[in-house]
């Protein structure tokens, strides 16, 4: 072979590989450069709750009343709970962990449910399954075809209509009390098969209906939009814009932006909510979640293991210096919250 076509071969060849930097895995070895972070875990400019699912009796004596690297509970209450019917509204059970928590020092941090990953139950109000809403909600399924729980439609305008009214009322009795409140992740499992009504687009417009109607309801208490994935993409080979075009209107409208799961590892929640509050700069409060199955480095589970190494401090190094989050949301799963997380908190 002639010698510059060697050379050419080599060239090509070593040209080939370099482009072949495989995009998602760009962030796949992120994780490692905070694996030497220890506890315990310095102050930092961060405000720590502690996430209670809808377990709200669970903060009662709860040790982070007397930690005061925790600025309070994160809490989630279901639309059905707070609008039993139509336009009557009760807040009582939010009065009362406010008050629980303010008596102690601490903030509420409220999760507005609208959506439930277990088929029997809907956190929608009764009224809203009505013919008039298009039934105001709709089943969701996993990529098996399980059924998963269920789902407000967000893309429809009634039910986004009576889902601003609601924050409205929260809005007027809780706006500047409580510290924050945030909406559900935008992740479901609905399509156009399983229900006609949707359209990819015209849910990408419901949700930045939501986060306007959530910042109109509540402009001094911090407000937030869980924004993880969205149906029809998949980054960053199949990216139509629309989870980049949310978190861009978050910070356009002062709404800030988070995720459920903090997951340094899996290459779906890389390339998706972490991508996108690594990769911009915001004005808005980022936040992040630390949820069942985290602490082990998986999701969705209750099991314990018993022998395993502590990663608290690498998910907070992760979410200080390659996030920049202002909010982490601790899980209150045990035996690692207590065993895990307040080992490092509480030096």
């Amino acid at each position: 072979m002639p010698i510059f076509l060697f050379l050419l071969t080599i060239s090509f060849s070593i040209s080939a590989n370099a482009a072949w930097d495989n995009p998602t895995d760009r962030y796949k070895d992120e994780y490692k450069k905070h694996l030497s972070a220890s506890c315990p875990i310095a102050s930092d400019s961060m405000k720590h709750f502690v996430y209670f699912t809808k377990d709200r009796k669970a903060i009662k004596s709860h040790p982070l009343l007397n930690n005061p690297r925790f600025v309070g509970a994160q809490i989630m209450y279901s639309w059905s709970d707070l609008e039993p019917q139509k336009d009557v509204y009760d807040f009582s059970i939010i009065l009362e962990d406010y008050e629980y928590l303010k008596k102690h020092g601490k903030k509420l941090f409220i999760q507005l449910q609208d959506a439930t990953f277990y088929s029997e139950n809907k956190a929608v109000p009764n009224y809203l399954l009505d013919k008039v809403y298009d039934g105001g909600a709709v089943q969701q399924y996993t990529d098996d075809g399980n059924s998963e729980g269920w789902v407000a439609k967000r893309w429809n305008k009634q039910v986004r209509t009576r889902f601003a009214l609601l924050m409205q009322a929260l809005g007027r009795q809780f706006d500047g009390k409580i510290e924050g409140i945030n909406l559900q992740e935008t992740a479901i499992g609905v399509s156009i098969k399983t229900d006609p009504s949707f359209n990819e687009k015209d849910y990408v417009t419901g949700i930045k209906a939501n986060m306007l109607a959530l910042k109109q309801a509540f402009p001094s208490s911090t407000t937030m939009q869980y924004a993880n994935f969205v149906n029809g993409e998949w980054l960053p080979w199949e990216d139509k814009g629309y989870l980049k075009s949310i978190y861009q209107y978050g910070e356009k409208i002062g709404v800030g932006l988070g995720a459920p799961d903090l997951m340094v590892k899996r290459r779906g929640q890389l390339n998706h909510a972490l991508a996108m509050m690594h990769e911009n700069k915001y004005s808005v409060p980022l936040g992040i979640a630390i949820q069942d199955g985290n602490y082990i480095g998986q999701t969705n589970t209750t099991e314990v293991v018993e022998k395993r190494n502590n990663i608290v401090p690498m998910l907070h190094s992760f979410s200080q210096h390659f996030l920049k989050v202002k909010y982490m949301f601790w899980g209150y799963q045990e035996p690692y919250f207590t065993e895990d997380v307040l080992t490092c908190f509480n030096a």
